[in-house]
């Protein structure tokens, strides 16, 4: 069982650290290449790059009155939940698909819906 991550590309998991400007402040997020790579499919998505992905994150998180004390960690958890609702098939795999075009609050809904009371 273990072979399957054990075994994986070990450069998935070495971490690389990119620098961003968030409301004219430089901001440093140092993740694995992993979550990297899927911050980019989804950025890609949508027509952005990796730094206006993250912004936008940025500031409709704060709008929404979240604390970004660990603004990493957020953004790892993005990249994780991206592929659980790829997964569920709430999210297409066609990469053309912008998730923009989803309709995020009937996503929302059934994933209430589905959780155990």
């Amino acid at each position: 069982m273990c072979r399957l991550f054990i075994n994986a590309d070990p450069d998935l998991w070495k971490s690389d650290t990119h620098s961003l400007r968030i409301d004219g402040m430089v901001t440093s997020v140092r993740m694995e290449k992993y979550f990297w790579k899927l911050l980019e499919e989804i950025a890609q998505r949508d027509g952005m790059q990796n730094p206006q992905l993250i912004t936008r994150l940025y500031h409709e998180s704060i709008d929404a009155g979240h604390d970004l004390g660990n603004f990493t960690s957020f953004l790892r958890v993005c990249a994780l939940r991206y592929q659980a609702l790829q997964l569920q098939g709430e999210i297409p795999i066609n990469p053309r698909v912008p998730t923009a075009s989803l309709d995020a609050d009937q996503i929302l809904q059934r994933e209430q819906q589905s959780r155990p009371h």
